[in-house]
């Protein structure tokens, strides 16, 4: 099959090569890839940021989300069966969705939701689990609560406003005055033009902060919550649990506790609790987000879609940070 890979950690190209077709273990459904999603964990592992979190052996197959069609089944999977429509966002260690096929663990996987395109669910599934693990799952987020979700027209942004509304939280966001209208449309009650305001200036007494920025904002974002808040981090400093969640080993989880350090000891100053979250994939999750798709309660946003040959232009697209939403690569058409 065809595969778009890298060989060694870079900042240049992917390239395209011809690849042995996945092997399908007792547990797996093996995916013919309509579509997969794009995201800026795929540049960071490719540059080499990540190798000492995800120790990645290479050459690997890049792409972290998937929509297509089951074209074979381990004698173990019970759930799924040829010819279902499905998506997932594959394990760490199993990803490789840059491809025309991939074997994903049954766990890992869900029923597409029926009313959007393969392309539109191909956006969806890391971002969603990234947005339901940090509302749902950390945050416990409830009625009445209030939320600053960060950079609210990116991939999270978009699906984690949506997810916090229908939670019944009031929610804050940040993002340029061109997204604003996208944004209220998506439900957000406060908007925050980064380039004219000063987020800190503008909002007080939150329940949860979701950030998603450098290290600065982070620490700016601190004063935004009230005691007893907290303030969960999908863009680092990595913490010891995290580590040992991840089974790293012990250097890293001093490495790690050292560079939480600092925003650790801000926040109990605070009262506020600090907490970093590396989402990982969950089917029953997931099948979770397609019922409240095809409830109309949370819909895709899709930027731009390239053609499986752009692979390398869409990543890079990704990299430009222009993108509102999601950017997808669509590596067979529906049509056919």
């Amino acid at each position: 099959m065809k595969a778009f890979i890298i060989n060694k950690y870079t900042k240049g190209a992917l390239q395209l090569a011809d690849v042995p077709n996945p092997v399908v273990g007792n547990n797996d459904v093996l995916i013919e890839i309509y579509s997969a999603g794009v995201n800026a964990l795929d540049s960071k592992i490719k540059k080499g940021e990540f190798k000492l979190m995800l120790p990645y052996k290479l050459p690997m197959i890049l792409g972290h989300d998937v929509a297509g069609i089951v074209t074979a089944v381990g004698k173990n999977v019970r759930k799924f069966k040829v010819g279902d429509q499905v998506y997932s966002r594959p394990a760490d260690y199993h990803v490789g969705t840059f491809a025309q096929y991939i074997a994903v663990n049954e766990k890992d996987v869900a029923f597409k939701p029926k009313n959007i395109s393969m392309n539109e669910a191909a956006s969806i599934p890391l971002v969603a689990l990234t947005a339901w693990q940090a509302l749902v799952e950390r945050a416990h987020l409830k009625k009445g609560n209030k939320v600053f979700i960060q950079a609210g027209s990116g991939g999270v942004g978009t699906i984690a406003i949506q997810l916090a509304k229908h939670l019944g939280a009031e929610v804050a966001t940040t993002s340029s005055n061109k997204s604003f209208e996208l944004l209220k449309n998506l439900g957000a009650d406060v908007l925050v033009d980064y380039k004219t305001h000063d987020f800190e200036d503008a909002l007080r007494d939150y329940d949860v902060v979701v950030n998603s920025q450098d290290q600065k904002t982070l620490e700016k974002s601190l004063n935004v919550l009230k005691p007893g808040g907290k303030i969960i981090s999908i863009s680092g400093p990595p913490t010891s649990e995290f580590a040992k969640e991840a089974g790293l080993p012990w250097y890293i989880k001093m490495i790690v506790a050292l560079l939480s350090y600092g925003t650790r000891r801000k926040a109990k100053k605070k009262q506020v609790e600090f907490s970093f979250l590396f989402m990982r994939a969950e089917g029953s999750q997931l099948q979770e987000l397609t019922n409240l798709i095809e409830a109309d309660v949370v819909k895709p946003v899709v930027d731009k879609v390239f053609a499986f040959g752009q692979t390398n232009d869409a990543l890079e697209y990704v990299e430009s940070g222009r993108a509102k939403g999601k950017v997808v690569i669509q590596v067979k058409s529906e049509n056919h």
